[in-house]
Parts: structure tokens; C-alpha cells; sequence
């Protein structure tokens, strides 16, 4: 595809994104490009990265544009953003040259829109700190209190591309097997800092045409999502819940931590997303894994309580600490989302716990960078069932890295760590108190 076509690409995708506000983008893309299979991976990246700079800068270029006269369309924000990344304004006007596949030509009116734009750049002091560190303003007490001071610094490491992280699948090979499979095919990873299993790859990259993926000797997991699996430190004797499985990302690695051995329940409310993980099961060589759905007035917790060694509690939530990869999901948020997911973590905690056997454990993990779904939420769990407790520093696994050790619940951010926004937190079910008859005195 010409630039020009691509361009017409990433605006056709965004105006899709637009008419779904309420889905994903990702989402949106994926099904997007799955009407369009005549584009190829290399023009699919490109078109992605396009739309995805737009998602970014969002805030930002509608700042540029504030008083800008009619529609500000996603051809006005496309335009907008390479303006601002460096392009000229006649190179603007070349690529929207009205020929085949290319965009009709600007308008006199988005002409005069944008030709101030040119030599300026996307970020601006003038710019107030919500807009130019892409966040909604009723977000900031929140992000102070987890943040403190840092809160500014944290942020601005939120605008930047993502790597891409990969974790090697040990019932294949070992991470030297993955590196030299990946760099065969043109692809140079490095060993992540953290994780034991991990590798990264800076940026977009054709990871699942690689014959590594293909064979399942890696898979796409971000590097914080694996430290998570890390914490939960299952074992191949265990019987292990992963209680909001989703399509497997962290079954999978559960699975390899436990040898293949042991039994994992993959549980979700989703059916589409628990199909969607007999192919990564399957491909990855993972044989001792069982799917369950969860519905309500579902018996099937109740004739397992106290059964399992391991529970994984992967809640639903805000998702701010993947804004990064979904910076699209910064504009969906609402404060009434917040309280409903609050809610809905602190009942699927209840009704886990319930899962764990005396002397087992259950991980909590978000992606939020959000104290009331976070430390709030464990404290509030702790007052409620004081039948649990966070695992002593001393007994947290040593496949977590040293640093995270130290306490019994940690956070992860990409200025930090390098990773996406995750918290995990390791907690203890006590086994019951016996009580014993006081001898009679003599």
C-alpha cells in the first residue's frame, strides 16, 4: 500500500473506532482487519500505529484544534498529529491528493484548520496537566494518592508505545532456545529484567507469524503479567483456580510453572473467551488444564470450596494501568465505573476466598494503577475475613525478583519497571484453630 493508502486506512479504522465508543479498540481493529484480509501484516502495523498515535495524543491534538471551524473528524486529527510529529503541511496535502485509494483533498476549511499547526508539537506547557498527560481530569486525586509527587513523571511514561514482551513457554525449550528461534527469523529479543521467563521486542512486530509462536514456545504476555503468574508460585503437585481466566494468558503460565502436571479450572463468565483458549492450550503443549463457565446459580463453587492450593484472582478493572497498549480506554472511563468495578472485585473476592483450602493461597491481580481497586481493596478483604492474611515477605517465592520480595503485595509501573501497570497482592488462608481440652488439675 502506498502512504497515502495507508493513511486512508488508519482514518477509515479510527472512524470505525469512533462509531463503537463503547468497545475496545482493539476489539474494533481486530474485526476491522478481518474484512480487509487483502492488507497485508506490514501495511496492518502501519495503518495500526497511524490510528494509535491519533488514540494517544487525543487530548492533545483536540487542543490544537479548540476552536477549530466544523467537524474536528478523524481526517482532521490524522492530519493533525502527523503536523505535529514533523510532517510539513505540503507533504499533508500530497498524501490527501483525492487519486486512487488516497483520502479526497482538504478541504479550504481544514486547510485553514491545520496549516497553523506546522513546526509545533504535540505537547505543550501552555497545555493543562490533564490534557497534556492524556488523563480525565476527575481521575487526577486518584492517581496523586497512589502517586504522590511522582504522579506527573508516572504519566508521562503512560504516553509512550508499549514494548512488546513475550513469555518463552519452558514445556518447549529454554529462553536461549527462544532467543535463537527468534532472531532466525529476523526478530532480536532481550531477556526481560524481571521476569525469569521473559523476553522484549521494542515496538510492532510480526510475532505471531514467527514459527517460535507458531510451535508455542512463546507467547505474547506483558512482562508485569508474568510476575503476577510468578507470585502465585503454583507448583506441579497443586490444584490451582485461575478464577478470571479470560482467553488463558495466565493459565498458560501457570501451567509451565506446574510442569504440566497438577490440575488447573480456568473459570470465566465469558464462553467466547474461554473458547478462545483451547487454541493457546493446544498449541502450547498444556494438557492439564480444565474450563469451567461460571453462571449464576452455578453449584459447581460450592461442592469445591476449600479444594484448592492455589487461587488466582486476575479482577476485572479499570484497566489504567494498560493505558499505554489501550489509551483509548482513558476516553471510556467514567467515575460510576469505577464504583461499580469496586464493587464487583470485592464479591469476586468473597466468594474466591471460599475456594481456598486452609494453608493455600489466592493472588489478587489488577492492571489498575488505582488505590480503591488495589491496597483498598485488600485491606477492606482483610477486616471481612480474618481467616486470611498477606504472606509473610520471607515465604513469597523466589521466582519474584528480589525487589519484589520485600513486601507481601506489590505495584508495577512503566517508568518504574518497564512494565504495564499491574498490582498483585499474596494472601494466606490460616488453617482452623483446634481447640484442646485444659487438663483437669490434680
Amino acid at each position: 500500500m502506498t502512504p497515502a493508502a495507508r493513511l486512508s486506512g488508519a482514518i477509515d479504522l479510527l472512524c470505525a473506532i469512533q462509531n463503537a465508543p463503547r468497545r475496545p479498540a482493539d476489539a474494533t481493529a481486530n474485526a476491522f482487519f478481518r474484512e480487509r484480509r487483502y492488507i497485508g501484516g506490514g501495511d496492518r502495523r502501519a495503518i495500526s500505529t497511524l490510528a494509535w498515535d491519533v488514540l494517544r495524543g487525543w487530548r492533545r491534538l483536540h487542543w490544537h484544534l479548540e476552536g477549530s471551524q466544523g467537524e474536528i473528524s478523524p481526517r482532521l486529527l490524522c492530519a493533525a498529529s502527523m503536523l505535529l510529529s514533523g510532517t510539513t503541511m505540503d507533504q499533508v496535502r500530497m498524501l490527501f491528493s483525492g487519486e486512487r485509494y488516497a483520502q479526497n483533498p482538504l478541504t479550504p476549511r481544514e486547510d485553514i484548520n491545520l496549516k497553523h499547526l506546522e513546526g509545533k508539537e504535540l505537547s505543550s506547557q501552555k497545555q493543562p496537566i490533564a490534557i497534556r498527560l492524556e488523563y480525565p481530569d476527575w481521575i487526577e486525586p486518584a492517581l496523586r494518592e497512589t502517586f504522590g509527587s511522582r504522579m506527573a513523571d508516572e504519566m508521562e511514561a503512560m504516553l509512550g508505545a508499549p514494548t512488546l514482551d513475550l513469555r518463552v513457554n519452558l514445556l518447549k525449550g529454554t529462553r536461549e532456545d527462544a532467543l535463537r528461534a527468534l532472531k532466525r527469523e529476523g526478530l532480536n529479543a532481550v531477556p526481560t529484567k524481571l521476569s525469569p521467563w521473559g523476553l522484549r521486542l521494542d515496538g510492532r512486530q510480526p510475532v505471531t507469524a514467527a514459527q517460535a509462536f507458531k510451535d508455542g514456545l512463546v507467547e505474547i504476555q506483558d512482562e508485569g503479567s508474568q510476575l503476577v503468574v510468578a507470585a502465585a508460585d503454583a507448583r506441579p503437585d497443586n490444584r490451582v483456580l485461575d478464577y478470571c481466566a479470560g482467553a488463558g494468558g495466565k493459565t498458560l503460565a501457570l501451567a509451565m510453572t506446574m510442569e504440566n502436571k497438577g490440575h488447573i479450572v480456568a473459570c470465566d463468565v465469558h464462553e467466547k473467551r474461554l473458547e478462545g483458549a483451547v487454541k493457546r492450550l493446544r498449541r502450547a503443549g498444556v494438557h492439564n488444564v480444565e474450563r469451567h463457565l461460571l453462571v449464576t446459580g452455578d453449584k459447581w463453587a460450592k461442592r469445591r470450596a476449600g479444594s484448592f492450593d492455589r487461587v488466582l484472582v486476575d479482577a476485572p478493572c479499570s484497566g489504567t494501568g494498560t493505558w499505554r497498549r489501550n489509551p483509548d480506554a482513558r476516553l471510556r472511563l467514567t467515575p460510576e465505573d469505577i464504583q461499580e468495578l469496586v464493587i464487583k472485585q470485592s464479591e469476586i473476592l468473597d466468594r474466591a476466598a471460599s475456594l481456598v483450602k486452609p494453608g493455600g493461597q489466592m493472588i489478587y491481580a489488577t492492571c489498575s494503577l488505582l488505590a480503591a481497586e488495589n491496597g483498598q481493596q485488600i485491606d477492606a478483604f482483610l477486616k471481612r475475613r480474618t481467616d486470611f492474611v498477606r504472606v509473610p515477605t520471607e515465604d513469597l517465592p523466589e521466582l519474584l525478583p528480589t525487589e519484589l520480595r520485600e513486601k507481601a503485595q506489590f505495584s508495577l509501573t512503566p517508568l518504574r519497571d518497564g512494565t504495564d501497570g499491574f498490582f498483585a497482592c499474596v494472601m494466606q488462608r490460616l488453617e482452623p484453630v483446634t481447640q484442646t481440652e485444659e487438663a483437669p488439675s490434680t
